[in-house]
C-alpha cells in the first residue's frame, strides 16, 4: 500500500501567503467564510455606538435569517438557510478552527482531487449535514421541546465532509499531530466521528449529529467516486449516468456531452492531476501483469497501455 505525508517542514506563513496568492478555490471558500464574519462583527460594533444591545439584537436577526431551523415548517419558508448557514460563525473560536482544519484537510484534498469536487463536497456535504441535523431532531422524542427553537450554524459539516472524503480516498496518508505524532488520516477521521457520536449527549448536541451527516456523505461519495473515477475517464460511464445528462442535453443546437473530452486549455493543477492519475493506472497495469502475466488483461487495459508507452 502506498504510505503518503504530509511535508510540514515549510515555514507555515510563508504557505498561508502562497495559498491565499493563488486563488483557488479553497482559499475563496476560506474567504467567503471570513468576510461573513468580519461583517457580522461591523454590524455588531456599528449598533454599540448607537447603545443598542448588539449581542442579542443582531445575532437573533442573523440566527433567524440564515441558520438552519430544526423545525420543518420554518425550513419550508427559509430554504436558502441550507446553503447559507455553512457561512455564518458567531464566536470567534468556531470560525478559527473551522478554517483551520478547512484549510489543512483541504490542502490534502487537492494534492490528490480537483478544486470543483472539493467545492462539491464542501456543499453537499454541508447540505447533508443541515438535513440529516432537520431530520433526527424530528425524529427523536429527546429533541421534541426544543425544535421550534433550535438552529444550527457553521462549516463544521462541510469540514467534516472534506475530512472523511480524503480520509476514504487516500486512508494511509500520515499527518504529524501535536503531542500525538504520526497518524494516518484515516484513523483521525474515525475518532472523530466516534468523538462526535458519544458527545451528542453532552451539549451541542445538533452540531454533532450534523457533524456525523457531513462525515457520511463525504466518505460515501468518495467511495462512489473512486468507483466509477476509471469509468468516467475512459469516456464510458454506466449507462444509467449516460442517460441522466442526457435528459438536460439541448433539444436544438450543438450538443455536449459531458463525458467526451473538449479540446480546451488546461491549468496545472489539472495537468499534474490527469498525469498522476495516469501514471497510477499504468501501476494497476504493471502490478496486475506481475500477478498474473499481460494475458490476464482486458482488451481496454492493453490498448490504455499501449497508448501510454507510446506517448513517453
Amino acid at each position: 500500500m502506498t504510505n503518503y505525508n504530509y511535508n510540514q517542514n515549510r515555514n507555515p506563513f510563508d504557505e498561508i501567503k502562497r495559498f491565499f496568492r493563488q486563488g483557488s478555490a479553497l482559499s475563496v471558500l476560506i474567504l467567503v467564510n471570513v468576510a461573513v464574519w468580519v461583517l457580522v462583527q461591523a454590524v455588531k460594533v456599528v449598533f454599540f455606538f448607537y447603545n443598542s444591545p448588539d449581542g442579542d439584537i443582531v445575532n437573533t436577526m442573523l440566527l433567524h435569517a440564515l441558520a438552519i431551523p430544526a423545525s420543518v415548517p420554518v425550513l419550508y419558508m427559509k430554504p436558502w438557510t441550507v446553503l447559507t448557514y455553512m457561512f455564518l460563525h458567531f464566536d470567534i473560536w468556531h470560525i478559527l478552527f473551522n478554517m483551520l482544519w478547512l484549510y489543512w484537510f483541504g490542502r490534502i484534498f487537492l494534492e490528490f482531487l480537483p478544486s470543483r469536487q472539493l467545492v462539491l463536497i464542501y456543499f453537499l456535504g454541508g447540505i447533508c449535514g443541515g438535513l440529516f441535523y432537520v431530520f433526527a431532531f424530528n425524529v427523536f422524542p429527546v429533541f421534541s421541546a426544543i425544535v421550534p427553537v433550535s438552529f444550527a450554524l457553521g462549516a463544521s459539516a462541510s469540514v467534516m465532509a472534506i475530512v472523511a472524503s480524503v480520509a476514504v480516498y487516500v486512508p494511509n496518508y500520515t499527518i504529524q499531530l501535536f503531542l500525538f505524532g504520526r497518524l494516518k488520516i484515516l484513523y483521525l477521521a474515525i475518532i472523530l466521528f466516534v468523538f462526535d457520536f458519544f458527545m451528542i449527549p453532552s451539549g451541542n448536541a445538533g452540531g454533532h449529529i450534523a457533524h456525523i451527516g457531513g462525515a457520511l456523505f463525504g466518505a460515501m461519495y468518495i467511495s462512489l467516486f473512486r468507483f466509477s473515477k476509471t469509468s468516467f475517464q475512459r469516456g464510458n460511464p454506466p449507462e444509467f449516468i449516460r442517460n441522466f445528462f442526457n435528459l438536460f442535453r439541448k433539444r436544438n443546437g450543438t450538443r455536449h456531452d459531458p463525458f467526451v473530452n473538449q479540446a480546451r486549455p488546461v491549468s496545472d493543477e489539472e495537468y499534474n492531476l490527469k498525469k498522476r492519475e495516469a501514471q497510477n493506472r499504468v501501476d494497476e497495469i504493471l502490478d496486475k501483469i506481475s500477478r498474473g502475466g499481460y494475458d490476464c488483461l482486458t482488451k481496454e487495459e492493453k490498448e490504455f497501455l499501449f497508448k501510454t508507452s507510446n506517448k513517453r
